[in-house]
């Protein structure tokens, strides 16, 4: 009888000893926040047989839910709108004995932090693939325990560039005139292959270590703090990376969508507005995968959908955040998007946040953005899009020859589209991204045709974004992703060509970067580009004519695709023009004494403040 008992002891202490746990996420929360819910997942080996106790002035345990899955516990605090900063023990327990603890942490909000001003359209934003812009840091290439290591000679591998390297180049990147970067997602990818893009997720609260830390992440919002600069994060709330922590040990059954059964999803993001859609159709585009190694999460799972909208405000708080990017924006639930937006607007009201919806269709782009009345009922909170119409529109009207609906006529047209958002000035405007061949590539490595399309970015309505290496000419043979996402010269030692110092570098490549430089650091005090209006004139001859103007200010811009310099007589603006004298070319710096007229050199595009 004593065997048997001693028996029972040791299995009983030994099922209390099992319980541990192993995550807590999120990892810590700021008193003060104006939402008083916090939702905690606890993952832990048979966690959900205990039970929670927290005594802290200030955070009420409202509810402790069990799933599926044993070993997670969902708890549910409210937290007290005068509750303070401070550590709290969150005590799991099995009848009176405490099995495990976590000191949870409440900090205290940096003052301000809820009224930072998110990037809007007196920025210029520098997008970054980090593994492919400068290496900083060599030590983190290759990280201990993780699945993939460095391999430069591979257009798919990691190559090495970091946190670290981008801190190193912020100096540069303020003298070019640049005032936003937005990064590829820098969470943990801890994928076999390709996980150089950042894409796969496997942690939500992690920084990848082959990029850094956490703390340097923070460290490179301070830097660019100091400079007057502001800091994009690259999120995904679609899909996950297959090789996540969770779905080795997922907590509920509906946490992933075509689950084990993995289905691909058909791309047709059109169900997201079609009047006619069918249900099935409108399924397999939602809850189907993006690829096969991205698993596609479950929104409509209100356990994940507060997961994923407290990582935004948790990322937001924690680095001090300006605005978020977010991938795939038609393919998550689009009603949890439209509450993930509010919510993280209740708490930032001047933050901005860009969606990616890839559509030609200034009528699809639109139904996403704050503000956009749509016949649906539908309304989501997301301030900005990103104009993949008007970046077509521009490539197009470049190559092609003009005709009477062709070349230049194709930015005008476009342009008249613009009565189908809500608010022009907050769409994100781009000669190309990470996703597509080189704006430079795309015309042809034309470049005069390259000037002309990035002086129309930096002074049409819209938030401009270049992408890293447009500045130096970068362009690419192979049409892959690993092509284009080409590493920057002079970001690895030993770099023949340094776009940094100069060195080797050709001087097309020199000019390009001291002419982008002019227009985006006039650009930083030009008011009128900020927030003035646009009115454009029916392009004639080769040659397109736009004014960004308000009551007390007006630039004109215009640009000649002709192979010879064009005169342009200017007494067709005189609806804008009237009372204005003469001029100053921004480009060249030179001084138009009689705007009546205006030379435009062959293949080239003048800026000219208007003067009275």
């Amino acid at each position: 009888m004593k065997k048997l008992i001693t028996l029972f002891i040791i299995l009983l202490t030994l099922n209390v000893v099992g319980q541990e746990v192993a995550r807590v996420e999120p990892p810590n929360w700021w008193a003060g926040m104006k939402n008083p819910d916090l939702q905690l997942l606890i993952y832990g080996k048979d966690i959900s047989k205990t039970d929670v106790v927290i005594d802290y002035p200030g955070v009420t345990l409202e509810a402790t839910t069990k799933v599926e899955n044993p070993n997670y516990l969902f708890i549910d605090l409210k937290l007290a709108e005068d509750v303070k900063a401070g550590e709290f023990e969150i005590q799991f327990k099995q009848g009176d004995k405490i099995v495990d603890s976590y000191t949870y942490e409440l900090w205290s909000r940096e003052q301000g932090s809820a009224k930072r001003e998110g990037f809007n359209s007196s920025d210029v934003i520098y997008l970054i693939t980090p593994d492919r812009f400068v290496n900083g840091d060599t030590s983190n290439d290759e990280v201990e325990g993780m699945k993939e290591g460095l391999d430069r000679d591979y257009n798919y591998g990691r190559h090495g560039g970091d946190i670290r390297g981008i801190i190193n180049s912020l100096d540069y990147l303020q003298d070019m005139g640049f005032t936003a970067v937005w990064l590829n997602p820098v969470l943990e990818n801890d994928m076999p292959e390709s996980s150089y893009h950042g894409y796969a997720c496997t942690d939500f609260y992690q920084v990848d270590r082959r990029y850094g830390s956490n703390e340097e992440y923070r460290e490179l919002n301070e830097e660019l703090d100091k400079r007057g600069m502001k800091l994009i994060m690259d999120l995904i709330f679609n899909h996950c990376g297959s090789e996540h922590w969770w779905m080795h040990d997922m907590p509920m059954s509906d946490w992933i969508n075509n689950y084990p059964d993995m289905k691909i999803t058909n791309h047709r993001r059109t169900v997201n507005q079609d009047p006619h859609v069918s249900e099935a159709d409108r399924k397999a585009m939602v809850d189907g995968w993006f690829v096969s190694a991205m698993p596609d999460m479950n929104q409509k799972n209100p356990y994940l959908a507060k997961y994923l909208i407290q990582n935004s405000i948790w990322w937001t708080e924690y680095v001090g955040l300006e605005g978020i990017r977010q991938d795939t924006w038609p393919y998550p639930d689009k009603n949890m998007m439209s509450d993930w937006t509010k919510e993280l607007l209740v708490e930032y009201p001047n933050f901005n946040i860009v969606g990616e919806e890839w559509s030609l269709n200034p009528a699809i782009v639109s139904y996403w953005q704050k503000g956009k009345y749509n016949a649906d009922g539908y309304k989501n909170y997301a301030p900005s899009m990103m104009d993949f119409p008007l970046q077509n529109a521009v490539a197009e009207a470049l190559k092609n020859e003009e005709s009477w609906d062709g070349g230049l006529m194709q930015i005008y047209e476009m342009l008249s589209n613009d009565f189908q958002y809500p608010a022009t000035e907050n769409l994100t405007i781009f000669p190309d991204n990470h996703d597509m061949s080189r704006f430079y590539v795309q015309v042809g490595e034309d470049v005069d045709l390259l000037k002309m399309g990035v002086t129309f970015f930096l002074t049409t309505r819209g938030i401009p974004q270049i992408y890293y290496g447009t500045e130096i000419l970068m362009r690419h043979d192979g049409s892959e992703h690993g092509d284009i996402r080409a590493d920057y010269p002079g970001g690895w030692e030993g770099d023949k060509v340094n776009a940094f110092t100069g060195e080797g570098m050709s001087d097309a490549a020199k000019d390009m970067q001291q002419y982008i430089s002019k227009i985006q650091n006039w650009r930083k005090s030009a008011d009128v580009i900020h927030h003035g209006k646009l009115m454009h004139f029916v392009p004639e001859d080769g040659t397109y004519t736009y004014f960004r103007y308000n009551k007390d200010e007006a630039v004109m811009v215009i640009l000649n695709k002709n192979t010879e310099a064009k005169t342009i007589k200017t007494d067709r603006f005189n609806e804008v023009i009237d009372g204005y004298k003469s001029g100053k070319e921004i480009i060249s710096g030179n001084t138009i004494p009689d705007i009546s007229e205006v030379i435009v050199p062959a293949k080239s595009a003048v800026i000219v403040e208007l003067n009275k």
